[in-house]
């Protein structure tokens, strides 16, 4: 995928745990980690929008768009 997610990144640089994120955000931790992993396949706006909030980012410092390799024939 190019899309890859720096929320671990975040929360470090926050100090925060993704346990505290997931009670401040009212999302599962669970879901959060699913996040945090890549495995996600989407996030509804709002969701970052309250990431976001906590801790006090903006979308681009937790997406980051990477172009694919192309892969050897």
């Amino acid at each position: 995928m190019a899309i890859i997610i720096e929320l671990d990144v975040m929360l470090a640089k926050r100090k925060m745990k993704l346990i505290e994120l997931a009670e401040i955000v009212n999302v599962t931790p669970q879901n959060l980690s699913v996040l945090k992993s890549g495995r996600a396949k989407a996030i509804r706006f709002s969701t970052l929008d309250a990431i976001c909030a906590a801790l006090k980012c903006n979308p681009g410092d937790i997406l980051l768009y990477q172009t694919e390799q192309p892969k050897d024939e």
